[in-house]
């Protein structure tokens, strides 16, 4: 019997690459290997793990399998390669030192929320960290944050300036504890400590800081919390006073703020749940979710204004969850920052930007190194889509189908994000905002600088948008001694999907958005391409109409239903009865109607997001906005279910198709006369749209034999409209592929420059 048993005694070696450094890993393998009575050894190397494992070959088959079935939850294996090896002999299984260089081809994980053992222990009274605001473990916390520079280790990260207590010290070096090399490690005894001051950066005295600063929330005042990623902006999410004090403070007049609840429970009180968003909100990334309001319920109406949905998310930090327990429904969590300003990281820069808006600062002395807002998705169409991807999935990379060249990608203007690849990873930045100050500016080139050093990537290639005007543009022109390539808008948009889905070209392309340079230097946003990776053809579009006003019609939706109308009726537009133009001053409709006329300050658009916005402002919706797509989105809120009338629609052929706008706001007024409803409208509007690409697309795909439809752009974020027209495309036996992995919106178009820059390159 011994001797069957020596027989079946086998050897492998076993190399994993992905996330598997810093995330418990190797303690991992080591309990596994344990568990099975395997022997052998275990050890990080440049390119991720290497096991060595002997034993039974049974028991061997049991630990690959486990080793990929329950990995932990920070970790993320990309490849995984077993070889056999000779036998060697060990008497046990061990941890042992790294082997081989030093290269960073591993990767780094994310901010995630605190784990279920840690909460266990922090509301634990019988635990050494019983309400400590930092507790964490291997399978939790904060890192990509709080790293300066790899390999991640403790002297590399903000936990450097805490010496470990020899408690602490002992679960670090013990690979049987979870703690097991968690560097964000720490204790009351050793670790960063919370402090509550007032806004003149006194500090409060209290025997709890944490339940002080509860009750100041609940006496109406507005506290700023420091985060992992940043700080936030809180108040009482059922207190309207707080929150209208909150909005007039931080001049944000109707823009939703997001809100956190301690649990399922508490939000099921305000919001459904269907168990795809149950998912995503009990996520270990804690993104924010956009949910339906129930009607009735007790959250401020000030919170999201005239909005059918609540952005909500779940407590990710043990101090949120302090400070949640104190029976709040909610507490708004609203960026700490100025208008249009990066958020507050350090706790100097916080008391001098948000110094005019918050009561009271609950802080912690534990360094944030980089900012990562919140991220924010929406389960559209059968899947999670994001609105916006940032803490808690920055830096896990984007597979890609081929290795490519180091390429920095400078993203677009608003929704900024650059993107770094290496190798056959492309590595998407967290969120940095709208280039349009030196703070978000300051900000981009920190993340630049940022991403090279962890990921020790110098470029070889730089690839940016098109637009002459962007900041984003402007840096990538002003470097030495690299090759420049940049990149068509709306080619960088569909380039961004058929990335994250793998394709080659070419395909169709619907590309949908607000704003985007032409390469005829007109304001492209509507469009309809053939795209490959390093060429694309514009096949497809919408009729240019003026844009009066050029920025200022993007604030002013009224400006662009005069310019759709006059379009549409030419000076007839005059005697229509509309009331949206009774409340524009009539000079300023003289004003704007001259300038249409003779093309004074009114670039020309193929904007389908201009095209919502016209149609917003004629149905009586919104005549100006307080944020971007405002007026598109309260468009699509008011739909009412799906109907069976659509309005007329017309496209002509030239070198392209042009679809021409005419005919559908025709069939809008014409409603509005009748005295249809908005809700009735937006409806036939929106299914008229899906019609109408849905028939173009057949048409392109007869005269180009092309099968396959990419949709992007930010238009995309609409449910009705990606929801239908993926409905119709397939209906009609196309491929359709959206966004899974990268937002439709600007957020994701970094992605799409680097690719067209390695077509280009190869």
């Amino acid at each position: 019997m011994a001797t069957d048993m020596t027989k079946n005694v086998i050897a492998k070696r076993i190399e994993i690459n992905g996330i598997v450094q810093g995330v418990g890993f190797r303690p991992f393998v080591y309990n596994l290997a344990n568990h099975f009575g395997l022997k052998g050894e275990v050890a990080n190397t440049a390119s991720g793990v290497y096991i060595h494992i002997e034993g039974p070959v049974a028991k061997i088959e049991f630990f690959e399998k486990d080793l990929i079935k329950k990995i932990p939850p920070l970790a993320y294996v990309v490849e995984m390669y077993s070889h056999s090896e000779s036998l060697k002999d060990f008497t046990d299984f061990r941890i042992v030192k790294s082997k081989g260089g030093t290269a960073m081809t591993t990767l780094i994980a994310p901010d995630v929320s605190v784990c279920d053992d840690c909460l266990n222990e922090l509301f634990d009274p019988n635990d050494r960290r019983y309400q400590y605001p930092f507790i964490n473990c291997t399978n939790c916390g904060p890192r990509y944050t709080i790293i300066d520079d790899i390999p991640y280790d403790r002297p590399k990260t903000s936990m450097r300036h805490f010496k470990l207590c020899p408690s602490c010290q002992a679960e670090y070096g013990d690979p049987s504890n979870r703690r097991f090399h968690a560097q964000p490690n720490a204790c009351a005894i050793c670790g960063p400590h919370v402090t509550l001051f007032d806004n003149r950066q006194k500090k409060i005295c209290a025997a709890d800081s944490i339940e002080k600063a509860a009750m100041l929330l609940k006496q109406g005042f507005i506290l700023a919390v420091k985060g992992i990623g940043g700080f936030h902006l809180a108040v009482d999410a059922c207190n309207s006073r707080s929150v209208a004090r909150l909005r007039n403070r931080k001049l944000r007049e109707e823009k939703p703020f997001a809100i956190m609840s301690y649990d399922l429970e508490s939000v099921r009180n305000y919001a459904a749940i269907e168990s795809a968003e149950e998912k995503l909100l009990t996520s270990i990334q804690r993104p924010i979710v956009l949910l339906k309001k129930r009607t009735p319920h007790t959250i401020s109406e000030e919170v999201a204004p005239r909005n059918k949905y609540l952005g909500v998310m779940l407590p990710y930090t043990p101090l949120h969850y302090l400070l949640l327990k104190y029976g709040f429904t909610a507490l708004v969590m609203t960026s700490g920052n100025l208008r249009e300003e990066p958020m507050a990281i350090s706790n100097d820069d916080a008391f001098e930007q948000l110094a005019d808006i918050a009561d009271y600062f609950l802080t912690h002395n534990r360094d944030i190194y980089l900012r990562s807002d919140d991220s924010i998705v929406k389960h559209i169409a059968g899947t999670a889509r994001f609105i916006r991807r940032s803490r808690g999935f920055t830096p896990i990379p984007i597979f890609l189908k081929h290795q490519v060249p180091s390429i920095l990608a400078c993203g677009a203007e608003l929704k900024n994000t650059i993107c770094i690849t290496k190798g056959d990873k492309a590595f998407l930045s967290q969120h940095i905002g709208d280039l349009e100050n030196m703070a978000t500016y300051e900000f981009f080139k920190l993340t630049i600088a940022h991403l090279e050093r962890i990921l020790e990537i110098i470029p070889e290639i730089i690839a940016c948008d098109s637009h002459p005007g962007y900041l984003s543009t402007q840096f990538a022109e002003e470097q030495q001694n690299i090759r420049k390539i940049q990149v068509q808008h709306h080619h960088a948009h569909i380039i961004s999907c058929m990335a994250e889905h793998r394709l080659n070209g070419p395909v169709i392309g619907l590309s949908f958005d607000g704003t985007g340079y032409g390469t005829d230097g007109k304001i492209w946003g509507g469009e309809i391409l053939v795209v490959e990776e390093k060429r694309f053809e514009r096949v497809g579009h919408l009729s240019y109409v003026p844009m009066p006003g050029s920025t200022a019609a993007i604030k002013e939706p009224w400006r662009m239903a005069v310019s759709y109308l006059h379009d549409a009726f030419g000076q007839e537009l005059w005697s229509l009865e509309l009331p949206f133009l009774e409340e524009i001053e009539g000079q300023k409709l003289k004003v704007i109607s001259e300038m249409i006329t003779k093309g004074v300050n009114s670039p020309q658009t193929s904007s389908l997001g201009r095209l919502f916005d016209g149609v917003a402002a004629i149905t009586g919706v919104r005549n100006r906005v307080n944020y971007e797509g405002q007026a598109a989105m309260e468009l699509e809120m008011l739909a009412t279910e799906k109907i069976d009338s659509i309005y007329e629609y017309e496209w002509v052929s030239d070198e392209a198709y042009q679809i021409l706008p005419a005919p559908i706001i025709r069939g809008v007024v014409r409603d509005l006369q009748k005295g249809l409803s908005p809700s009735e409208i937006s409806a036939k509007f929106h299914w008229t749209l899906v019609r109408l690409f849905a028939s173009l697309c057949d048409r392109i795909r007869r005269e180009h034999h092309l099968n396959r439809v990419v949709l992007s752009g930010g238009v995309f974020q609409n449910s009705l409209l990606l929801t239908g027209l993926i409905q119709a495309l397939e209906k009609n036996n196309f491929q359709v592929y959206s966004h899974k992995l990268v937002p439709s919106n600007d957020g994701g178009i970094a992605l799409g420059q680097a690719m067209v820059a390695a077509a280009v390159f190869r």
